[in-house]
């Protein structure tokens, strides 16, 4: 019988692997349903948060083809939102120098 914190454990990774589960599956239905666009922060926060929900599960049951998949899914939503940022500070940047006369 599994020790008491060792259940809990369990129970918590399961919880955050199927969070993983369902913030992809969502993030890929609200594309197709005209939700949300691929290029928006919640699309690619719920990749990337789902990926990484399922990369913790896979971990613990030492499955290395999910952890393969959803590492390189994760990396592809970081390097999106990242892009998303330096844009937005480059025109945030730009807009700046134009309110002041520079």
């Amino acid at each position: 019988m599994p020790k008491p914190n060792n259940r809990l454990r369990n129970v918590i990774i399961s919880i955050v692997g199927w969070y993983g589960v369902g913030a992809v599956l969502l993030a890929y239905s609200l594309t197709n349903l005209d939700a949300i666009s691929i290029k928006s922060y919640q699309y690619q926060l719920l990749n990337l948060t789902g990926s990484i929900g399922i990369i913790i599960e896979a971990i613990s049951k030492k499955d290395h083809q999910p952890v393969a998949l959803n590492l390189i899914w994760a990396i592809v939503a970081f390097v999106a939102i990242l892009q998303q940022v330096i844009r937005w500070l480059f025109f945030f940047a730009l807009d700046n120098n134009r309110a002041f006369g520079n």
